[in-house]
């Protein structure tokens, strides 16, 4: 496979940079293919009578995955940003209909950087640990804060009238599409948060999947913000709920140091924006009810013979959303 991609990327490269003597080197995958598929390499190639060099990352859908996204919608929204406050990869080129590389991709700058989603119960010291949390959820603030009419950002990611409504119709629509039997754990959480939306004061940019491994760091500073796939418009809350969803807290916290309260009260200080706890416990539930949904997608790509190996239910993912429901 990888001598294929090489010369699909050779010829779609020299296409974009104008030269048909491209040379393509150290292709190589550097994920598992759950979500996308990465594939790291570095190009030369020659303009205006220089030699330029080059490391890109080539981002393609996977036959069959976990979570079904739109590489064009991600390639506008990364483009909209690239000249913000947040540091975010810089977008080269699009392939939406997979002509290029035999399915949707993007082709973006690669950075430096380490990728540790456990960063924050590194053998680091808890000094150094804590300083890190503070820039992480720092950076969440930042995106929250953005200006998305500004950016026109409003022209890519529809803004919702109802935030928790709109939240709740897409992964109810994605369990409709992909389930392969009743799920009755999915069915009562659904019916309780319907029953318990909670309002939207403010609409910001959401990132949807904002975690230690989704972010680049050079020593303890944080460089790059990663994987934009399910950003979207919404209320920040959703993302608060990701973060301190407890089935998480192994990335999110560092126990007894920086947990939920504590991340909140920052992010709240920061943002100037509300924190009920009920509504957070609401985005809390949503958080399991995606995690769920991954889950149920690979499923069905499975039993669609688009992916090689088979997910089992997540009966703890169930059990925690049941749990949080009741304690509600």
């Amino acid at each position: 496979m990888t001598e294929a991609i090489a010369r699909q990327l050779t010829k779609w490269l020299a296409g974009e940079l104008g030269d048909p003597a491209v040379r393509i080197e150290g292709l190589r995958r550097t994920s598992a293919g759950y979500s996308r598929e990465n594939w790291v390499f570095d190009a030369s190639w020659q303009a205006n009578g220089k030699i330029h060099s080059s490391p890109f990352i080539a981002r393609r859908d996977p036959v069959g995955s976990v979570l079904e996204t739109d590489r064009p919608t991600e390639f506008a929204t990364l483009a909209a940003l690239a000249d913000c406050a947040v540091p975010v990869p810089k977008v080269r080129w699009l392939d939406a209909d997979g002509a290029r590389l035999g399915r949707p991709s993007i082709v973006m700058d690669r950075a430096e950087g380490i990728c540790d989603y456990l960063v924050l119960n590194s053998d680091r010291s808890v000094e150094r640990r804590l300083a890190i949390a503070h820039r992480l959820y720092d950076r969440l603030a930042d995106i929250h804060m953005l200006d998305w009419r500004a950016l026109g950002l409003d022209k890519v990611l529809p803004p919702p009238r109802d935030a928790a409504a709109a939240a709740l119709d897409l992964w109810e629509g994605e369990l409709r599409r992909v389930q392969l039997e009743p799920e009755p754990e999915m069915e009562m959480a659904i019916a309780w948060l319907r029953r318990n939306k909670p309002a939207t004061s403010v609409t910001t940019l959401v990132h949807g999947d904002f975690k230690p491994g989704n972010v680049l760091m050079q020593g303890d500073e944080v460089t790059l913000i990663l994987d934009w796939e399910t950003a979207h418009l919404g209320d920040p809350l959703e993302d608060i709920g990701w973060v301190t969803n407890p089935l998480r807290a192994g990335e999110h916290s560092i126990p007894g140091i920086w947990e939920s309260a504590h991340l909140i009260e920052r992010w709240s200080r920061r943002t100037g924006f509300s924190t009920d706890p009920a509504a957070i416990r609401w985005w809390n539930v949503l958080a399991n009810l995606k995690q769920a949904m991954t889950v149920q997608t690979g499923r069905r790509s499975f039993a669609d013979g688009r992916l090689n190996f088979i997910l089992h239910a997540p009966v703890r993912i169930y059990r925690l959303m049941l749990e949080l429901i009741e304690a509600a």
